[in-house]
């Protein structure tokens, strides 16, 4: 039997593995990245790529292991939007027969495209049935990011240590079973429900910290060391505005906003990096006590914003902190600098 692989990105393999088990026949290989996946594709990427090239190399690499004949990629709008030709280099070369297709480029989605592609890898699937379960997969993205800003917001302050992960993990399998549209609506209302039922103790002067970056790095926990979670530890609500729903359905006309909105940018910075600085002066007029900023090593659209973050972070005086990510980066490393960070914001914040 035929096969399918994409690379991991958080969690939102819950809808591609929905959406390709409804449109097509094949097996969908469930993408994951762990110790062998970083290894794998740290071993056969460019020695200064950025990291998610390495991580979503190694998924891959883990798919055609598994017997993956198609592999599917999702381009940016920097040299992500290049992984899927180089990708599929570096996998022929290593001896991998498949066929590679690249869904998103230059970091927008082309529907008619998407439906030649699904259209060729499954000739007999009927466009009703595609805009169906097509609808079905965003709007579960859709309510996938609406859960996970509450998340955010109040797992450091839950009572019952694990009680938001532990009901995530159950959302997220009933979705991936839901039925249909009208299903998946009851069933997202119904965890909405559920997680403003578990009990938080939220001070209220806590700390709130505002996440910024590069989107992969950012959303895939794996490629970050979980640094959402390693905040939420010390006690405080997050902010990240970047999600599937925001890039596919909401950069594009915010963007424009942006750039009439910012006094000393007239230009787009390339990939998120005139978003990053937008959303650091809104942090700061909002009041936040502290951003952090997340990018892969060697991003370059990231490294040009940096000093235009830490400028407008000056001015408002808010503390910024900025992490670089590699396949080799240590974890302990990332706590030690996050646990130095919270106690100067908790010292900022009693004085």
């Amino acid at each position: 039997m035929r096969a399918i692989a994409f690379p991991k990105l958080a969690n939102y393999d819950v809808p591609v593995l929905y959406l390709l088990s409804h449109v097509t026949n094949y097996k969908i290989i469930k993408p994951i990245i762990n110790l062998n996946t970083t290894e794998l594709g740290s071993k056969y990427s460019p020695d200064f790529v950025c990291a998610p090239f390495k991580y979503t190399l190694g998924s891959l690499i883990n798919g055609l292991d598994k017997g993956a004949d198609i592999l599917m990629q999702f381009g940016g709008g920097c040299r992500y939007g290049y992984y899927a030709s180089l990708q599929e280099e570096i996998l022929k070369d290593l001896g991998y027969k498949f066929k590679m297709y690249n869904l998103v480029t230059a970091g927008h989605t082309d529907l008619k495209r998407m439906y030649r592609i699904i259209k060729e890898i499954e000739p007999n699937i009927k466009l009703r049935k595609l805009i169906r379960y097509g609808i079905i997969s965003i709007m579960m993205v859709k309510y996938m990011d609406i859960i996970d800003d509450y998340i955010r917001e109040n797992i450091g302050f839950e009572c019952e240590k694990g009680s938001f992960i532990k009901l995530k993990k159950k959302m997220l399998n009933d979705f991936s079973k839901c039925k249909g549209l009208f299903h998946l609506r009851r069933l997202y209302r119904k965890y909405k429900r559920d997680f403003k039922k578990i009990k938080v103790d939220k001070p209220k002067d806590y700390i709130k910290v505002g996440l910024i970056g590069e989107l992969y790095t950012l959303m895939e926990d794996n490629a970050n060391y979980c640094v959402e979670y390693e905040l939420a530890k010390h006690g405080i609500a997050i902010k990240r505005f970047t999600n599937v729903t925001y890039l596919l359905l909401k950069k594009r006309k915010l963007v424009k906003n942006y750039l009439k909105k910012m006094k000393n940018i007239k230009y787009k910075l390339g990939a998120d990096a005139l978003d990053n600085v937008y959303h650091t002066e809104y942090l700061c007029k909002q009041g936040y006590d502290g951003i952090v900023h997340i990018k892969s090593s060697f991003c370059t659209p990231e490294i040009g914003a940096m000093p235009l973050i830490n400028k407008v972070a000056k001015e408002y005086d808010v503390p910024v902190i900025f992490f670089s990510f590699d396949t080799n980066t240590s974890k302990v490393g990332v706590e030690t600098r996050i646990e130095a960070f919270v106690d100067m914001l908790k010292m900022k914040k009693e004085m």
